[in-house]
């Protein structure tokens, strides 16, 4: 297996494969297949963004996979900024259609001719909706699994507002959504106002949700844009306000994707392979049997008991049964990254304890059976809380301020002054081939001038080279 540090890109592939997580030998290229142990990943990620929306008053839905091109073409800077990423379909059959369909790149254009059937009053709003569905863009850069792929697994919030200032507390309540999912999954991000060339495409504004990779690089994880009524006014969604007038409603979105999950491999992963967060493991704890020839009912007898405990528990647990080598078993586990590994043995029976090992840190240590669920629990709340603490300080020291376009470290993320022309960070981006991800959302103290032109800022930019 390659190392981490000596060639991530080699790793990241080495890790996806030899933990089971997809399968690219499908014979379209950028369309992977979700195997067992990727899919379960991605399913726990999936059922915990469900318990926060529900949780918050958004209702699921489900929308066609198809758009008409009539309704796609609505918004131009949408249009503009999908054309060439998209997938028609012309023919139905023999037949060529009269109008061509899009496949889905994302839900704008599908969702909205019908919200603008669904809003008629101010007691319809807010209008707070998600889907999950899969995405497709014709991705022309070189595809890798989970992080660029041409046919994505995809989240996407859709809302609609009384007001502008409305559905600025929905990015608010996003960004609170979207602290406690990244707790779950204990990946640290950045949140940064893109620029506006890189914001999404018919947005008023765009938040990018970021986070860096060993090689240097950011990966976005997911965005939120506030639309004002950049989309409501051309598909024509209105509201009855309470003096009988009719309102454009305002608009949000909030889009996260398999990049989840590219994203933890790449933050926690080391060279043994994955390391899981316990929030979102498919399995918390397996439990490997330490046999020997007297001992074998005995202690497969014991194994199953814990399981069933730990499970009646609601701890995700795997009993690993196989007929083969404890040593053996242990790789395999420690490649899929479970957080806590228990082993049970004749001595552990006798001493009325089992032995364990964490993933994450390698320590290893006893829990007294009448105290299992209780240690087991602390023990994977420690894991997370020592996982997301490291992620965050290894992202911080990834980030290096800098005042001239002289040597830029490559392999850093770059803290910068820009006056915000975009004349100014066009020059930066093409001489020094670095990406400006945007301002921070939330307010940071900083006192500089603009990288390019000499101007006196008072809040940084950030730039990165991206995956």
């Amino acid at each position: 297996m390659s190392l981490k540090e000596d060639n991530f890109s080699d790793w990241y592939l080495d890790i996806v494969e030899k933990a089971g997580l997809s399968d690219k030998r499908y014979p379209i290229k950028g369309m992977n297949v979700w195997t067992p142990y990727g899919w379960k990943i991605m399913r726990q990620i999936d059922g915990y963004i469900r318990e926060e929306f529900d949780a918050t008053d958004h209702d699921e839905v489900c929308f066609p996979l198809l758009i008409p091109e009539t309704e796609f073409a609505k918004e131009k800077d949408h249009i503009k900024g999908f054309d060439s990423e998209v997938y028609w379909v012309t023919h139905a059959g023999l037949d060529e259609l009269d109008v061509r369909l899009v496949v889905r790149p994302t839900s704008e254009t599908a969702m909205y001719p019908m919200f603008s059937l669904w809003v008629r009053s101010h007691q319809d709003l807010p209008l707070k909706t998600y889907q999950i569905v899969n995405t497709f863009r014709y991705e022309t850069k070189q595809t890798r699994p989970f992080i660029r792929v041409r046919e994505i697994h995809f989240f996407e919030s859709h809302t609609c507002h009384v007001s502008e200032e409305d559905a600025q507390c929905q990015i608010e309540e996003d960004i609170q959504i979207l602290e406690r999912i990244a707790k779950k999954i204990c990946l640290p991000y950045t949140l940064l106002i893109r620029t506006e060339w890189d914001k999404f495409p018919g947005a008023h504004y765009t938040v990018g949700i970021d986070t860096s990779m060993p090689n240097g690089r950011t990966l976005q994880m997911g965005s939120i844009h506030h639309y004002r009524t950049n989309f409501s006014v051309p598909y024509n969604i209105t509201y009855e306000d309470e003096n009988g007038e009719h309102q454009y409603v305002h608009q949000t979105t909030f889009g996260m994707s398999e990049r989840l999950v590219g994203a933890l491999i790449g933050v926690h992963g080391d060279d043994q392979g994955l390391v899981m967060p316990p929030g979102i493991a498919p399995f918390q704890v397996v439990i490997i049997p330490i046999l020997k020839k007297d001992n074998e009912a005995t202690v497969m007898g014991a194994c199953k008991g814990i399981a069933e405990i730990l499970s009646k528990h609601g701890i995700r647990t795997k009993l690993d049964d196989r007929d083969d080598r404890p040593g053996s078993k242990f790789f395999d586990w420690e490649i899929k990254g479970v957080p806590l590994r228990l082993e049970i043995g004749g001595r552990d029976i006798e001493n009325e304890v089992v032995s364990f090992s964490r993933r994450d840190t390698g320590e290893k240590g006893t829990i007294a059976v009448a105290n299992l669920v209780d240690g087991i629990n602390l023990l994977l709340d420690d894991i997370s809380e020592n996982m997301l603490a490291r992620a965050n300080e290894v992202q911080k020291s990834r980030i290096q301020d800098v005042e001239s376009m002289d040597a830029l470290p490559e392999d850093k993320i770059l803290r910068l002054g820009w006056c915000g022309c975009e004349e100014c960070g066009h020059k930066f981006e093409d001489s020094t081939g670095f990406k400006i991800l945007g301002t921070p959302y939330h307010p940071e103290k900083y006192s500089g001038k603009c990288i390019v032109c000499g101007k006196p800022v008072d809040r940084p930019a950030y730039a990165a080279h991206t995956m």
